[in-house]
């Protein structure tokens, strides 16, 4: 900079050391702006250098039953980049299954129901119609979600769910569009057949024990009229039989297991584990990315082209509130700034109830010696050593479906039964030899909500499926409890049968039956509808047939919670449908279709038999 000082003359000493130093910090704070603006534009290109670096095409959050599929179906494509997180850990230790047991032998399902560490553990408002309970509701945190802690019972419901799903607004999600993603996701142990799939990444299996209890129950159930169907997933839910469970070669068949380990080595997907997603970003009402938290720091991940909540029917509304998308009101209330109201998030609430109707047992061929400590061992150790015997099954293998009265055009009713005694959840060891069916309405008319508790992600929003709310809610479980005692009074059970437990002899008015319904029923663990999907004029919408969320761009919900209404049977085999069909949709192929295909109708519904 010499240049500068040229023709500047200095007469006096002070005066030029003055203004030496005024001259050099001019050029020293010249000298700073011009740095400050090149770091200023430095910062800004290494940002943009480190979002992209830390972007994806696609971020889906919840690695459970519809996260997995969508994440195999999504790096399918080398060119789509995929991010999952899931809040929970990963469902082996060490690489190792064996190593936790707990999640992969069927038989140990009651453990991770009562853990903490692979479970949401939500609990509901104390329910007014239920003699003030607090009901119980596990939920799988951990990969595979609940699909690594459910009772493995593959049902797909009935085939009028889906024509109802179209009716009330998810428009090609009828049964013709549903039921070849239910083929493409299965491989049966039976083989392909018009219903069942061949090739497909879930294993299904039948029980393998032909325990007497079962052959006991499934002949009750044809002498006190009912038919035998032997695929209730297929032409004929209505109906006995054997139940298909996700078990392949002994060990629980998780979406995990089917989807997440064959996806994991794709040079184009990224998993983590442990990391709570706590904010959808937005640009406007353009989705960009998340916010999540990992070891206790708060970090953002961006998307390309969309983010995709799969986090369930509890976790999906919750982040979507914590984002600002809900009602209004209620968002304001909490200080939430809104980016769009949508006042359907989180209600809709639905789930299934049921109640156990326990027989003793006069022969010692239960589960009950199955759960003394030596042959618990004993179990355990050929589990370990060859993934057979009695902890190679969850016991549930045969059930059935029909109709609550005449002029129930398909099942309202459903059973599951069990030659043991399960007590609380199973935290309570059974007492003695028994068996047990689970029964309960499917399409019960007491409909519930959530709601957030605070703006805190880690606080579990407010839960209140308003269960037993209806006159026909509580009729439909006094049929319940009636028509199991009629078929746990036939002939073929009199070798076994001993005094009923519950509800008891004493148990027999409709009084006392309503009574015994309010203290033991409890809930079947399939909380749904939360995000209901619909048309975009429907004002409780909060996902079109598309799955995209209605109002914001570039943000999906895929999981049980974007059911228009709950299903007839268990809900892991119609999530992993909807993962299934929804990445078609993702990746912008034509919907699979299979027209005509028969179902089952009664002769007469002039009879409930």
């Amino acid at each position: 900079m010499s240049y500068l000082m040229k023709g500047f003359k200095c007469h006096s000493p002070v005066m030029c050391k003055v203004a030496g130093r005024l001259f050099k910090a001019h050029t020293l704070k010249n000298m700073l702006g011009i740095n400050e603006q090149q770091f200023k534009i430095s910062r800004a290109s290494s940002q943009l250098s480190s979002e992209k670096a830390n972007s994806y095409n696609y971020i889906i959050v919840g690695a459970g039953s519809a996260g997995c599929v969508l994440a195999n179906r999504l790096t399918e494509d080398p060119q789509s980049t995929v991010l999952l997180l899931e809040a929970g850990p990963k469902d082996t230790l060490l690489g190792s299954k064996r190593l936790l047991w707990k999640i992969h032998m069927p038989a140990a399902l009651t453990y991770n129901l009562c853990d903490e560490k692979y479970n949401w553990y939500y609990h509901t408002t104390p329910q007014r119609h239920m003699d003030n309970r607090v009901m119980y509701w596990p939920r799988g945190r951990v990969w595979g979600g609940s699909s690594s802690l459910n009772a493995m019972v593959y049902i797909r419901g009935h085939a009028e769910d889906y024509n109802r799903w179209s009716r009330e607004g998810a428009l090609g999600w009828d049964y013709e569009h549903c039921l070849p993603y239910f083929k493409k996701a299965q491989t049966h142990e039976l083989g392909p057949d018009q219903y069942r799939g061949g090739n497909g990444p879930l294993h299904v299996s039948r029980g393998k024990t032909n325990h007497p209890l079962h052959q006991a129950f499934l002949e009750a159930a044809q002498q006190a009229g009912y038919p035998f169907t032997d695929d209730m997933n297929g032409y004929q839910q209505e109906g006995f039989g054997w139940m298909d469970m996700t078990i392949h070669q002994g060990q629980r068949w998780s979406t995990a297991s089917a989807y997440l380990r064959p996806a994991i080595s794709r040079p184009n997907f990224s998993v983590a584990e442990k990391t709570l997603v706590t904010k959808i970003l937005f640009q406007g009402t353009k989705c960009i990315g998340v916010e999540y938290v990992k070891n206790g720091q708060r970090k953002k991940v961006f998307a390309s082209k969309e983010v995709i909540l799969s986090g369930g029917a509890i976790n999906s509304p919750q982040l979507l509130m914590l984002s600002g998308i809900g009602n209004a009101d209620d968002l304001k209330k909490l200080g939430i700034p809104v980016v769009c109201h949508l006042p359907g998030v989180g209600q809709n609430l639905q789930d299934h109830l049921e109640v156990y109707v326990q027989q003793k047992c006069t022969k010692p061929i239960t589960l009950y010696s199955a759960q003394k400590p030596l042959n618990m061992m004993r179990i355990g150790l050929e589990w370990l050593w060859k993934f057979t015997g009695e902890g190679a099954t969850a016991h549930l293998e045969s059930g059935g479906f029909i109709r609550s009265e005449p002029g129930v055009p398909h099942p309202d009713i459903q059973f599951h039964f069990l030659p043991s005694q399960v007590i609380d959840h199973g935290r309570v060891a059974s007492t003695m030899e028994a068996y047990q069916v689970h029964v309960g309405p499917m399409r019960s008319t007491s409909v519930g909500w959530l709601k957030l508790k605070s703006s805190d992600p880690k606080d579990h929003p407010i839960i209140e499926p308003n269960y037993l709310s209806t006159e026909r809610d509580i009729w439909e479980f006094r049929q319940c409890v009636k028509l199991t005692r009629e078929i746990f009074a036939q002939k073929a059970f009199e070798k076994f049968r001993g005094p009923e437990i519950q509800p008891g002899n004493h148990v027999q008015s409709d009084k006392e039956i309503d009574a015994f319904i309010r203290q033991k029923a409890d809930s079947a663990y399939h909380p749904s509808c939360t995000c209901k999907m619909g048309q975009p004029s429907d004002s409780t919408a909060v996902v079109d047939p598309q799955t995209k969320v209605i109002g914001v761009e570039n943000l999906r919900v895929v999981d049980a919670s974007i059911m228009p209404s709950v299903v007839t049977g268990n809900l892991n085999a119609p999530t992993i449908m909807i993962a299934e069909k929804a990445a078609d949709i993702i990746k912008g192929l034509p919907s699979l279709q299979e027209k005509n295909v028969p179902v089952y109708k009664p002769k007469t519904l002039e009879t409930q038999r």
